[in-house]
């Protein structure tokens, strides 16, 4: 054998295996979404297949220790790589109708196949480093300098692989292609090993890559979707409006009526909140802009008020001004970065910082905390106000709970406003009001939006301080996020509730 073809072996089958993991994820994210159950997943399940396979790996290769039998395995472990996103499609589409039906089963018994599959290919993979040790060691005297060096570079590949496909490969051609090209560098890489097979296992993977990719996730009126380096984003086209959907698309992350900028539903609980300032509306920010739904309710009912909009991801911003109409809105700044990250480095102060980027499958703790609400009532003009979207399920208010209360640790006034089924109105206050003072002040709503009043005011209720905050040590967000969705798989409930008509 060439000598420096077991070092390039182990390299590559250490990418190609973490490359496999990263997009493991990344095609779940469109149908389970990316909470912290997901990753563990993951994670746990390609150490166990990657176990697997250094055992397996060493035995064999102690009972057979030629090449052929590492090129065999090789080629047999590109192959099982190229075939993964063509053979989970169908599970994964099965989840979609299992969410339809709320089916428990069906999305449970998806989620367990498809991370099944990744098994073979995983293993595979494992297998080859311990043979490749096997074959490259021809001294004793020298085993453990060989050992180590191969093990570094299999971590080094590793390494390679995890941002490689995390910050080239998927933002550049998707999961699929992604997927296809670590499988190619492995047929590639095998040649020398098992010519003939390897060869024509490299030919039909090039044949894979030149097909086009479908849709991610196929879904009816589907316009646009795009993998990003922090998610996936679909637009799809319904009746009379466009909706914006990430990863597991539970519920609409922003919707565009072209005849009107309110929605009738959650982006127009922000709306009832500037009557509750005691020096009026100037300025406001909104974190978790994504297709400006919020943005666009608050430019319109409240003319000449300067809004800064807060996006993490600039191909969500991209996709909502091609398609929902972001550029339209008057006075709006987009500014592309994390929430906190863009407190933690403006001086700027505003009247109103509304936060809407809490999703049902994942809330960013850092965002939940008490040190954030710190942060935001410091970039507050004394008596503003900050308003949170917090999403729930009928029957659970403990993540409510947990964020309200913990909201009033540093305000001296919350109001919460259970406007919907599935979210609240969470209003932090820098100057309180009492009732009698919030029912003169929401009669001046504007438009349509005044038929609010009466509803926050015979709904809305004032919390008191946690005992036990949330904390950026201490923030179990995503326990009571997934036993939400859980929750909410078991009622089938439905998403498209209004708070108010939105025709003319």
């Amino acid at each position: 054998m060439p000598p420096r073809l077991l070092p390039a072996v182990v390299f590559t089958a250490g990418a190609s295996s973490l490359a496999t993991e990263i997009c493991a994820t990344r095609l779940l994210a469109p149908y389970f979404g990316s909470s912290t159950v997901v990753w563990a997943n993951v994670i746990g399940l390609i150490l166990i297949y990657l176990s697997l396979g250094y055992w397996l790996g060493g035995r064999i290769a102690d009972r057979h220790p030629t090449p052929r039998v590492l090129g065999l395995i090789l080629v047999l472990g590109a192959l099982c790589t190229a075939a993964l996103p063509f053979v989970a499609r169908p599970f994964l589409n099965l989840a979609l109708q299992g969410f339809a039906a709320v089916s428990i089963g069906v999305v449970v018994g998806s989620f367990v196949s498809t991370l099944l599959l990744f098994s073979i290919p995983v293993t595979l993979m494992g297998m080859a480093s311990p043979f490749a040790l096997r074959l490259a060691i021809t001294d004793i005297t020298r085993a453990g300098r060989t050992s180590g060096r191969l093990s570094s570079l299999a971590t080094v590949g590793a390494i390679v692989g995890t941002f490689g496909a995390a910050l080239v490969l998927i933002p550049g051609v998707g999961t699929q292609r992604t997927l296809l090209i670590a499988a190619l560098l492995v047929a590639l890489v095998s040649i020398p090993l098992l010519a003939r097979p390897a060869l024509a296992a490299s030919i039909v993977i090039i044949g894979l890559l030149i097909v086009p990719p479908g849709l991610v996730k196929e879904t009816q009126g589907t316009i646009a979707e795009r993998e990003t380096t922090y998610g996936f984003v679909q637009i799809v086209q319904e009746t009379g409006r466009i909706v914006m959907r990430f990863d597991d698309g539970i519920a609409d992350q922003s919707v565009y009526r072209p005849d009107t900028p309110l929605t009738g539903g959650e982006w127009d609980m922000p709306l009832v909140v500037p009557p509750m300032l005691a020096h009026g509306l100037h300025r406001v920010l909104v974190i978790g802009n994504a297709g400006g739904t919020t943005a666009r309710a608050l430019a319109a009912e409240y003319p000449g008020i300067h809004i800064d909009a807060v996006e993490l991801d600039p191909v969500v911003t991209q996709l909502a001004r091609r398609y929902m109409g972001l550029g339209s809105i008057p006075n709006l700044s987009v500014i592309t970065a994390d929430g906190r990250e863009y407190l933690e480095t403006t001086d700027r102060r505003y009247d109103l910082i509304v936060v809407d980027a809490y999703r049902q499958e994942y809330i960013p703790f850092y965002l939940a905390s008490r040190e954030f609400f710190s942060l935001m009532r410091a970039h507050l003009d004394p008596g503003g106000a900050v308003a949170l979207n917090v999403e729930r399920v009928p029957g659970d208010d403990d993540l409510v709970a947990a964020i309200s209360g913990t909201v009033a640790t540093e305000f001296p006034q919350v109001w919460v406003w259970p406007a919907l089924r599935f979210n609240e109105l969470v209003v932090g206050l820098d100057t309180p009001i009492v009732r009698t003072s919030l029912v003169e002040r929401l009669e001046t709503l504007p438009g349509k939006v005044v038929v609010l009043g009466p509803l926050v005011v015979s709904e809305a209720f004032v919390v008191k301080p946690s005992t036990d905050p949330l904390t950026d040590d201490h923030a179990p967000v995503e326990w009571l996020t997934d036993r939400a969705i859980l929750a909410y798989i078991a009622t089938g409930g439905v998403l498209d509730e209004q708070l108010l008509p939105t025709a003319p």
